[in-house]
């Protein structure tokens, strides 16, 4: 599962950061995720609880959080929230998009002017926002 990958992804950045700041032990992490993701949050969490777990790190203080997608239309400059036009979507499309955001462009247009031609601004990827640990 993408969700698996992704935890594993977020594990070993973990693990860098605490030897590069020589820190004994994470305490807390936090993670955002975009919402054009479309991680499955409860699977997520879990395989980030199971990695840190199999890497016996302890118990970690797991916060995750999701940016709503903000997309913008290259023509004609309108805004829009990714889920406004994602109820639209079919489910393989949906799924497309999960494993890779940038295919939007295929399956979404500007609700203005009909544009493909648009940017994602906010809500896109997956990055830990925060890493706290003792001394």
């Amino acid at each position: 599962m993408h969700e698996w990958a992704l935890a594993q992804a977020v594990v070993y950045t973990a693990i860098e950061y605490q030897k590069r700041e020589k820190l004994k032990k994470i305490t807390e992490l936090e993670v955002k995720l975009g919402e054009l993701q479309q991680i499955d949050v409860e699977i997520f969490k879990f395989a980030l609880k199971e990695t840190f777990q199999l890497k016996k790190m302890g118990q970690i203080k797991i916060r995750i959080e999701t940016e709503k997608a903000v997309l913008r239309c290259r023509v004609c400059g309108h805004q829009w929230n990714y889920s406004s036009l994602a109820k639209r979507l079919k489910e393989d499309e949906a799924e497309f998009i999960h494993f890779i955001p940038e295919v939007a462009h295929v399956y979404l247009r500007c609700p203005k002017c009909k544009s493909p031609d648009f940017e994602i601004t906010k809500g896109r990827g997956v990055w830990v926002s925060s890493i706290k640990g003792l001394r």
